[in-house]
């Protein structure tokens, strides 16, 4: 992989600093300072109009005039000059510039003037990051390029926060616990490099193991989660989310009026991965626990301490923190009961009794580590007559060198127990002054591996397993509605969509007098429910317009033009069609759920699941998800809620049927990827029991849409590709299937691997490897398609079994432009045309992600392909180090004469 484009920005070897200056209180003299100071190995330029030296250095009055090459120009003047500053900056040939400047937004000539720069800034190529920033730090480096006053420790966490203010007090809080950095970014407004662009950055960056954000908002939505997706994968990262009040999500749906914007980015961090944190302590705590691999499997805490009152008081805590205490097995409790006193405490917490030995520590908590039911350990030790606290440490210490799981130690008290507490410093063990934090601490990790289990789920397609949806249908419901000036689907209009989607609705028909009323009712029989029909009435029972379970002919006449008249007194201005007829549906088990869908402002379209019917807003149930989902999903969504636990079988109520419920929701996500026209929408009553679901009552909300299906540019994650599954055939005769890898592909992965003979396992993987490892096996199976894509050529065996026959893939370089690729064929099935349809289909979805190069030695003596690739519009870069790719490379060549013919 090339250097990142952003290397010039980040980690610059010659940098000049534009206004440089020997003024006291000056950010040019501030700046310059730092870096003379940082022991920058680097070169330094001062730029400075009116003065030829600059802290003894000479200075130059322009960038042009700087002799050496420039990577990095860091302006400090007034803002009126930027523009002539960043003109000399591209005649130079700068690639980036660091804005440590104020600016202020409400400023219309400072605005204007910081658009221009930009756009000259882009005409040159010119990255920018800023304004309003603190500056930029490389500790690790000696690279200070900031006006921050106080020492910085170099360290393996980067920071990057958008407040400088923020960004100051967290470094000064880091500096008294003696935390280091490899870089410290600021990134201002980030009217040019944004998040996605660092955090891309910082993934490539070998000095950086965790990575700390500060948030206020995002600009690029996709970005910002391919590359929280793409981080999240190999390093830790931890958020801190400032501005939750500005609530972004606004709509006229239930769905929008219980979702606020700070609940859609707890929803959108942890589907990518990471962890939200709410207090600077909390951040580096978090940090620090990750950065050194400590990992819970679940949320199960087991406490033992030799103090009753402090182990009642933690397992109130775990309460508090959403902890679970774990429950220890039969066989625990017998072990325990053989070793421990009589009086101990016969569960969690585990009380051993004031006077316990350090062997009777060990022997508890080994006891508790050992039981499949417990995640953690919390040891909570109390200086008392008989106990050793030192020894006991050290048997802990131990203890946690040998175990998988681990253990959380707090030793209560100060002068007593401080060599205990030094010990497990030099030891880097985790503990804690007080039992609270330590839970606390755990509850962060458990919640950072249920991030990492949704951040593995890549969501299939729905075919094969369903009945495939009628999305033009759906379209043409909802065109039809927009062309005529209407946003909001009638409730027949919104079931057509949903049953379009293969969604269970109750029918619905309009009747615009009583006498079609009247007729659809003997139609489809008694009793039956009236709606109010009206475009502009999203909420009927607010204008009494909705009459149930209506018996009779005489019933019905009186209900309707009670519904009519009511509706037309309390909303006169309303477009009424009339009233809608639909079947009285009596459940007797039914739970009443609502599933929505709202638009946040940066992250697009969310579902929501939760408890429905009328008290919907009192109760606040529901859970929130970013489309596209699949059933780990969704039956997390659904666990999340307090309606979800009586689902199942409860009292005299049999379990509704989950495997529909489940589809509904899968449904609607494929739904909201494939239309991106749909702002908002309710299903609400969703009726379900034993017998399955069904929608009661409906309502859609959309707006025009840019035809941009083909990327889903309005959804934050990309969707499973499916536009790419294509049939082929060899040359051989044998019919294939071209499909992007899902993560379900695992087994077929390794078979294919280990089918591999071991010259080519070796060509490829660069050892004598004789199957993929399980992070490898992730890595190559549950795919970012909107960074990476890999095609696998299937066929269906003998036995119905699908087979992988190769797989081509690329992976996008951070300047999304080009590429390298790479492609694995089969050892029996060479010779079959396949590299050559198979690396065709890839260059088309190059092509599709706008790449524009392409690097990998496949191409070698490979005319055909060649020529393919050049009339694709693609420049092709050889790859000469790669030697994986050679064996394949001559296997491509010597069949593209017989696969071009086809």
């Amino acid at each position: 992989m090339k250097p990142h484009y952003l290397t010039p920005l980040f980690s610059p070897r010659n940098v000049a600093v534009v206004g440089a200056s020997d003024k006291p209180g000056s950010i040019g003299q501030a700046v310059f300072s730092n870096l003379l100071a940082g022991n920058f190995q680097g070169k330094l330029y001062p730029v400075n109009l009116n003065h030829k030296v600059v802290a003894g250095m000479p200075a130059v009055q322009s960038v042009r005039l700087i002799e050496g090459a420039v990577d990095l120009a860091v302006v400090t003047t007034a803002l009126r000059a930027l523009p002539g500053i960043v003109k000399d900056c591209g005649k130079k040939g700068v690639k980036a510039v660091l804005l440590a400047k104020e600016f202020s937004d409400s400023d219309q000539l400072e605005r204007e003037i910081l658009n221009e720069s930009l756009s000259i800034a882009r005409h040159y190529g010119i990255r920018v990051l800023g304004p309003n920033v603190l500056g930029l730090m490389r500790p690790v480096a000696g690279f200070n390029a900031t006006n921050y006053s106080n020492r910085v420790r170099p360290g393996n966490l980067a920071l990057v926060s958008q407040s400088s203010a923020l960004c100051a007090a967290m470094l000064d809080w880091a500096d008294g616990k003696s935390i280091g950095f490899s870089s410290v970014i600021s990134v201002g407004e980030a009217l040019d490099v944004d998040f996605g662009e660092i955090l891309d950055f910082l993934v490539a960056d070998n000095f950086t193991q965790g990575i700390l954000l500060h948030v206020h908002h995002i600009h690029d939505a996709r970005r910002f989660m391919s590359a929280m997706r793409a981080a999240a994968r190999t390093k830790p990262v931890v958020v801190i989310k400032s501005g939750r009040f500005e609530d972004s999500v606004t709509g006229v749906t239930h769905s929008s009026n219980l979702v606020a914007s700070g609940d859609v980015f707890d929803s959108a961090l942890s589907r990518a991965g990471v962890l939200r944190v709410n207090t600077i302590a909390q951040l580096f705590t978090a940090a620090k626990v990750l950065a050194a691999n400590y990992r819970v499997q679940g949320r199960r805490l087991a406490i033992v301490t030799n103090g009753i009152g402090p182990g009642v008081l933690a397992a109130d805590s775990t309460y508090t923190y959403g902890v679970e205490l774990a429950q220890l097995s039969p066989a625990t409790i017998e072990l325990l009961d053989e070793v421990l006193p009589r009086n101990w405490s016969h569960g969690n917490p585990l009380d051993i009794i004031g006077d316990a030995s350090p062997a009777r520590f060990r022997t508890a908590v080994k006891a508790c580590l050992d039981d499949p039911g417990v995640d953690g350990v919390l040891v909570i030790f109390t200086p008392q007559s008989g106990t050793d606290h030192l020894t006991t440490a050290q048997l802990m210490v131990g203890l946690q060198r040998e175990a998988s799981k681990p253990l959380f130690l707090s030793w209560l008290g100060e002068a007593k127990v401080s060599e205990s507490r030094e010990l497990f410093s030099k030891a880097k063990c985790a503990h804690f002054s007080a039992p609270e934090f330590a839970i606390e601490v755990f509850r962060n990790l458990a919640n950072y591996h249920h991030n990492q289990q949704l951040l593995l789920q890549t969501p299939g397609p729905l075919g094969g397993r369903q009945e495939p949806a009628d999305a033009e249908r759906a379209r043409r419901v909802v065109n039809r509605a927009l062309k005529e000036g209407r946003n909001v689907l009638s409730e027949r209009e919104s079931k057509e969509v949903l049953a379009a989607f293969k969604i269970p609705v109750n029918p619905t028909h309009l009747a615009r007098n009583e006498d079609e009323a009247v007729q659809l009712a003997q139609k489809n029989g008694y009793p039956v429910v009236l709606k109010i029909d009206s475009p502009d009435i999203i909420y009927k029972s607010d204008v009494g317009g909705v009459e149930l379970n209506i018996a009779n002919e005489a019933s019905l006449r009186q209900a309707f033009a009670d519904i009519v008249g009511r509706a037309r007194t309390l909303r006169p201005d309303a477009h009424i069609e009339g009233v809608s007829v639909q079947p009285m549906r009596k459940r007797r088990f039914a739970r009443e759920l609502m599933v929505g869908v709202t638009h946040d402002t940066s992250f697009g379209p969310v579902i929501t699941f939760g408890a429905g019917g009328i008290a919907v807003e009192i109760m606040q149930d529901r859970a929130l998800g970013l489309p596209p989902l699949n059933s780990y999903l969704v039956n997390s969504m659904i666990d999340k809620t307090r309606i979800g636990k009586i689902l199942g079988a409860f009292k005299n109520l049999p379990p509704i049927d989950r495997q529909e419920l489940e589809a509904v929701l899968l449904h609607v996500s494929e739904m909201v990827c494939e239309m991106p026209e749909i702002r908002e929408m309710d299903i609400n009553p969703l009726v379900a029991d034993e017998r399955g679901v069904i929608a009661l009552d409906a309502r859609i909300i959309v707006e025009k849409a840019r035809p941009d299906r083909r990327n889903y540019r309005h959804m934050a994650i990309m969707p499973y590709p499916t536009r790419m599954v294509k049939n082929a055939k060899l040359t051989d005769g044998t019919d294939v299937i071209i499909r992007p890898v899902r993560p379900e592909d695992a087994d077929m992965q390794q078979q294919f691997v280990r089918n591999l003979s071991e010259e080519s396992r070796y060509n490829r993987y660069m050892s004598s490897i004789k199957q993929l490892s399980q992070t490898m096996l992730v890595r190559f199976t549950q795919l970012d398609y909107d960074r990476e894509m890999a095609l696998a050529m299937t066929r269906v065996d003998e036995a119905g079994k699908e087979e992988q026959l190769a797989v081509a893939r690329f992976i996008t370089d951070p300047d999304n432009e080009s590429c390298e690729f790479a492609l694995e064929v089969a050892d029996r099935w060479q010779g079959r045309g396949i590299g050559f349809i198979l690396m065709s289909a890839l260059f088309d979805a190059a092509r599709d992600q706008g790449l524009a190069v392409m690097r990998g030695e496949v191409l070698a003596g490979n005319k055909g392909m060649l020529k393919l690739m050049h009339k694709l519009g693609f420049k092709v870069e050889p790859h000469p180090e790669d030697r994986a790719l050679t064996i394949v490379a001559k296997a491509l060549a010597d069949e593209a004469p017989q696969a071009a013919g086809n």
